[in-house]
């Protein structure tokens, strides 16, 4: 926790800073053309738009969802620098599975990826939080300068990939987020001495049951593949749409049951007790929050394609519509400095917003995003359902979207290391991106039912999920109060 060289934050801040950077590079660069390349004509794969937002949104809870038993791995078997090696390595492999032409090895890049991202994801976010001591003022600063080199990465990784595989081959843009990833872990590899210990051990490690633990593991990830291979082969046949609601309903009946086990079975005192229930009403805004934020990579990456001018009149040619996927990433980029000085600033005032106020305003700048939709869609209805509305209308959602994640999803990182049970952090860290991908199943869901309207009807449809966000943000502001004295110190 010595050695500080970043305004007073630990130096093993710049390793994770360009780690997550380049791992956040591939994983967007890809993302920005998965759903259209899934409903592109040969080479793409054809699909209908509601089957393409379905495995996007299964893809996406997918690679959240392992953040839980990646936690665990770390938490038990490798500890997280060592996760968060082995998780960067099959990433890699993922995407340059997802370079070759066939739609098999497709579906096996992305089963990568997930596995991958399942131990780096949260792993890496918890040695964030080692880094610093307990009660330290710079951690929250400290996760929103971490977050600025994940939005650094997501920033660069549509304007490379989204080029390459919109206007020369959709493989080769899955190829550059391949390269991303490895110079990600060459960095990590020579910088790797500045973490220190944070994250170096396993916290239950315990021979006889790491014996056991690695040959659940070993198990599992057979089963998982074998299955894959089963369904690749055409011996499973797999309905995405339908498989979304089933997984929808399963992964919310896990994390109730999962919460509920550690509430009662744990044996927490009454200081964990009362965290713990906090961060379930900030893990339930979290669900909420994706759901409406996550139609990014779906229904408006979509938008972009079908309803919005991208000539560039100097150019005199169409930009790839996987580019306003940076915007998200240049908006943090921007304004996440101010945002984490903001709230340093505050706090030295005793004016700084609770975790859950911070939450509550992100959940109502996220549904004043989708006002912003809906007057752009009206406008699409006024000229008839045909045409293109400028590009402003998206700038200004993805604006909008950006200030309330600011609030959200940096203060969540940071809000998990505080409130878990020490012994839980990791897996409470997995239980933060299980939040995330319950929310990302439900946002492809309902990115499939906007895809497939028409545009009389979307105006309709955003006010639905702006009512639904603001209406949840108020909640917590409400609350915000009564919420704040659960906290006790870890405010």
């Amino acid at each position: 926790m010595g050695n500080n060289d970043l305004q007073g934050h630990p130096r093993g801040l710049s390793t994770l800073f360009f780690t997550e950077m380049w791992e956040r590079f591939s994983f967007y660069g890809m993302r920005a053309l998965l759903v259209l390349f899934m409903v592109a004509k040969a080479p793409g794969l054809e699909y209908d738009r509601v089957t393409a937002s379905a495995v996007y949104g299964l893809y996406l809870a997918l690679v959240y969802l392992t953040a839980l038993p990646g936690g665990w791995i770390a938490d038990r078997l490798l500890g997280a620098q060592r996760a968060v090696w082995y998780g960067g390595c099959i990433i890699a492999l993922g995407h340059f599975t997802l370079a070759i032409p066939s739609t098999g090895t497709f579906y096996l890049g992305l089963l990568f990826i997930v596995l991958g991202t399942a131990l780096l994801k949260p792993n890496v976010s918890v040695i964030v939080g080692e880094l610093y001591a307990e009660g330290s003022a710079r951690r929250d600063s400290g996760f929103t300068i971490f977050y600025m080199g994940i939005n650094l990465g997501a920033m660069i990784g549509p304007f490379i990939c989204s080029p390459l595989g919109e206007k020369v081959n959709w493989h080769y843009g899955f190829a550059a987020a391949g390269v991303g990833m490895v110079a990600g872990l060459i960095q990590y590899r020579l910088t790797r001495w500045r973490l220190g210990e944070a994250g170096l051990r396993p916290k239950g490690y315990d021979p006889k049951s790491a014996r056991r633990g690695w040959m659940i593991v070993a198990a599992a990830v057979a089963a998982i593949f074998a299955f894959a291979l089963l369904a690749i082969a055409g011996v499973i046949r797999l309905e995405p749409v339908r498989l979304a609601r089933q997984a929808t309903r399963a992964i919310a009946a896990l994390g109730l049951l999962y919460l509920a086990g550690i509430f009662f079975l744990a044996r927490l005192d009454a200081v964990e007790r009362r965290r713990l229930i906090v961060l379930i009403f900030l893990l339930v805004a979290c669900v909420i929050f994706f759901m409406g934020f996550e139609q990014a990579g779906s229904s408006l990456n979509l938008f972009a394609k079908d309803y919005t001018v991208r000539t560039v009149s100097f150019l005199n040619r169409d930009i790839a519509a996987g580019l306003f996927q940076s915007l998200n990433p240049v908006f943090i980029l921007t304004f996440a400095p101010l945002m984490a000085s903001l709230w340093v600033a505050l706090a030295r005032r005793g004016l700084n917003p609770s975790t859950p106020a911070k939450f509550g305003i992100g959940l109502i700048l996220l549904g004043l995003g989708f006002v912003v939709m809906i007057v752009a869609s009206r406008r699409l209805i006024v000229a008839g359902g045909i045409g293109q509305v400028g590009p402003l209308w998206l700038v200004a959602t993805y604006l909008i979207h950006t200030l309330g994640e600011l609030c959200l999803s940096p203060v969540g990182l940071s809000a998990v290391t505080k409130l878990a049970p020490r012994r839980f952090v990791g897996q409470m860290m997995g239980m933060w991106f299980l939040a995330t991908a319950l929310g990302s199943l439900t946002a492809g869901l309902l990115a499939g039912e906007i895809s497939q309207v028409p545009v009389a009807d979307m105006p309709s449809i955003y006010l639905r999920i702006a009512l639904i966000t603001a209406s949840a943000g108020a909640v917590l502001l409400i609350l915000a109060r009564p919420l704040k004295k659960l906290m006790g110190t870890a405010n």
